[in-house]
């Protein structure tokens, strides 16, 4: 089978979205599928993947950390698309990357599959300020689901949001994965050098992007609460965003400076892998996230997440037992919540080990087994002339 991955973002920048991309074409290729991962250029990029790529022409955002793809002006990524027999196209994102997909399945009378990873109305209303814009960019992605053969959320929760989102077709639930990983002893020595951490304190810790929507207010807020409590503690960030030097400010006006250690953006998986391993509890009150790759990842390692009730990101949690969830996203909850982890986090963090990660080889048996049906459906479907001939004969 021929796939091609249709994303917006291209490593070394790339957010969750991009990480499942990866991922799709990392496990397809190694169950022998050929598949593409079809983005807008990352001059940052250096790393060489085992499945091909094919790159557009593109701009940085002005305040973010993405590239515009600009496919319909470079002709050397035309050609390249044009010369791939494709089976199947997945649009990972339902702006450029949905776009160029729908433009290809149509050109090629071949199924497009599309995921909804994201609550695209809370983001044009950050971005706009204005409620009816936001409704409109909304109604502008439902039409481009409205036009799929195959529409996927990462959970339930999510299917419930795209369809408070005004779409009426039919949606399938697809997970993401992650993979078992063994601790690499070198990383772990190497992080530990790194971070430093005050011994006999419990490590706090967000992996994530850099960007006040993740409620990153609420967890330093918590923090310093916890602070004042008097409660020693250490706390770790990771990740890069546009509001990442706003952070790093406000981790200071708090007083939080002396007992945290921002690490930005980490691209090496095994050091990733390792700071897991350290910490004691992922905090991730975010309300905006629908299925966090960061607490599958973090339950790789044992290490147990704190999510907020009735959020997305809380599908799968069962409090205590394999994480902890806070009543609301507010700081007192979130420091109570914490609080109450603590003495707790070596039993929920086996807990989440056990019963969170599905790894991506068992996934993609399902994506497989989904793509190829599609492909028999599309491959059967009637041309407008039989479907005509159909109905005279029906009406007779």
């Amino acid at each position: 089978m021929i796939v091609g991955q249709f994303c917006d973002t291209y490593p070394p920048q790339v957010d969750g979205v991009g990480r499942v991309t990866l991922s799709y074409c990392q496990t397809l290729t190694a169950m022998g599928h050929e598949t593409y991962y079809i983005a807008p250029e990352s001059p940052e990029a250096t790393e060489v993947w085992g499945f091909p790529v094919i790159l557009s022409a593109s701009l940085r955002v002005p305040g973010e950390l993405f590239r515009m793809g600009l496919p319909g002006l470079d002709p050397r990524y035309r050609k390249q698309l044009g010369e791939v027999p494709f089976d199947i196209v997945h649009a990972q994102s339902p702006f450029l990357a949905g776009q160029e997909a729908l433009r290809i399945a149509k050109k090629r009378d071949i199924p497009l599959v599309s995921t909804f990873h994201s609550k695209y109305y809370d983001d044009a209303l950050a971005k706009t300020h204005s409620d009816m814009l936001a409704k409109v960019v909304v109604r502008w992605i439902v039409n481009l689901y409205d036009k799929c053969d195959g529409v996927w959320t990462v959970n339930h929760a999510t299917a419930d949001v795209l369809r408070e989102y005004g779409f009426k077709g039919n949606i399938l639930v697809m997970e993401n994965g992650t993979n078992p990983e063994a601790l690499d002893l070198q990383a772990l020595a190497e992080m530990k050098a790194r971070l430093k951490l005050k011994e006999g304190a419990p490590t706090l810790l967000f992996v994530g992007q850099h960007n006040w929507k993740k409620n990153i207010h609420g967890i330093l807020d918590a923090c310093a609460i916890l602070m004042w409590q008097g409660l020693d503690f250490n706390l770790v960030t990771a990740g890069d965003g546009p509001d990442y030097e706003e952070i790093a400010a406000e981790v200071k006006r708090l007083g939080l400076d002396g007992r945290t250690q921002m690490l930005g953006f980490m691209k090496d998986r095994a050091e990733l892998m390792a700071l897991y391993s350290l910490a004691d509890l992922l905090v991730f009150p975010s309300l905006y996230d629908n299925a966090p790759m960061v607490l599958r990842e973090a339950a790789v390692m044992g290490t147990p997440g704190l999510v907020v009730a009735e959020s997305c990101s809380a599908e799968g949690v069962w409090d205590g037992e394999n994480g902890f969830i806070s009543p609301t996203e507010h700081p007192e909850d979130i420091a109570k919540t914490i609080r109450r982890a603590l003495p707790l986090t070596a039993r929920v963090g086996e807990g989440a080990r056990q019963t969170i990660p599905v790894s991506w080889d068992k996934i993609m048996e399902q994506v497989v087994a989904e793509y190829e049906r599609l492909i028999a459906v599309h491959r059967h479907k009637p041309t407008l002339f039989e479907s005509v001939i159909r109905k005279e004969k029906k009406d007779e």
